[in-house]
């Protein structure tokens, strides 16, 4: 294991050693993600950020609710959801399942090795 995803593990990890958002499919997922964009969820997933995450998650449901709008889509809804499942527990057991599907059909997305989608 090299330097940078020990930084990386750390980076993610609360205080109780658990990777940000309780599941380490959903860490597995936001290590893939740009630096910048990563940045915004690991703050959005720490428990500190209750009170943006939950209105975050809601504006982007209603977004993507709103699809038919000319700058708004349809990738806000799954996004606001999987913010809101970090406080909502219905939504948590959702959110397992897609975890579930992604490792039966795109395990790639969740290997620590696959190259990361870096545009910074």
């Amino acid at each position: 294991m090299s330097a940078a995803s020990d930084e990386q593990r750390t980076r993610h990890q609360g205080t109780t050693g658990q990777p940000a958002g309780g599941d380490p499919r959903l860490d597995a997922l936001v290590n893939r993600l740009p630096p910048r964009l990563a940045g915004s969820v690991d703050y959005l997933l720490q428990p500190s950020s209750r009170w943006v995450r939950i209105p975050a998650g809601m504006l982007l449901v209603v977004g993507g609710v709103l699809s038919f709008l000319p700058v708004l889509g349809v990738w806000m809804l799954p996004l606001g959801l999987a913010l809101l499942a970090e406080d909502v527990p219905a939504l948590r057991a959702s959110r397992s399942k897609v975890f579930d599907w992604i490792e039966r059909r795109k395990p790639h997305w969740l290997d620590p090795s696959a190259p990361k989608n870096d545009q910074s």
